[in-house]
């Protein structure tokens, strides 16, 4: 069994996407900057995952999650969990292009 999972930063607030074969190992891996890529942002608590078959089925699953459209299944599944916590708003990134208003 193969996992796709979401994890949170408790510090910053983003999301990290991956997928493993053992989920409580690989939180445990990030929570304790094992990994290079969120080594700075934890600790981290598992917000959403998925099971899958095989290793090949994880990883197309986690590319899915990763695109836009993924992204937008994500938020829209997570829509609720997110706002019963106060995690929904105002998290996301400001576009570079962006017009702000002038007063």
């Amino acid at each position: 069994m193969f996992f796709t999972y979401v994890i949170q930063s408790k510090k910053d607030g983003r999301f990290y996407t991956g997928s493993t074969s053992d989920l409580r190992k690989r939180l445990n891996e990030h929570n304790t900057g094992k990994v290079r890529s969120t080594k700075s942002r934890g600790p981290f608590v598992l917000i959403y995952y998925e099971a899958c078959l095989d290793k090949q089925d994880a990883l197309a699953r986690e590319k899915y999650l990763k695109s836009g459209m993924g992204k937008r299944y994500l938020k829209n599944r997570l829509r609720r969990f997110l706002s019963l916590t106060g995690q929904g708003k105002g998290r996301g990134r400001k576009r570079k292009n962006s017009v702000e208003s002038k007063e």
